[in-house]
């Protein structure tokens, strides 16, 4: 007679349960590893291209501020007299131009 306080007798595993369960331990790290290494490939191409747009944002303002700068010297009087000599051939009241003669 068995007594109550006696350990239930276990079932044993057979060993095609155990190698199923250690095939699948080895697929799922398997595609946990490969996975990661994706993600990693993933994460350095995307920190390469952030740090390509950062440039290409610093490279544009910089564009910006010349531009602005460029603003200001167009609403000069300096830039609209050169303007008037360079393109339109004007000169001042009284100036006397003197050109090359050619050979």
């Amino acid at each position: 007679m068995a007594s109550r306080y006696s350990k239930p007798k276990r079932k044993k595993l057979s060993p095609y349960t155990v190698l199923g369960i250690i095939i699948l331990c080895i697929v799922l790290c398997g595609t946990v590893t490969y996975k990661r290494i994706v993600l990693n490939r993933q994460s350095r191409a995307y920190a390469a291209r952030i740090e390509q747009l950062e440039e290409e944002q610093k490279a544009q303002e910089e564009r910006a501020e010349e531009l602005k700068e460029f603003k200001k010297y167009v609403e000069t009087d300096e830039y609209i007299e050169e303007i008037a000599r360079d393109k339109l051939g004007l000169v001042h009241e009284g100036e006397i131009i003197f050109e090359p003669e050619d050979k």
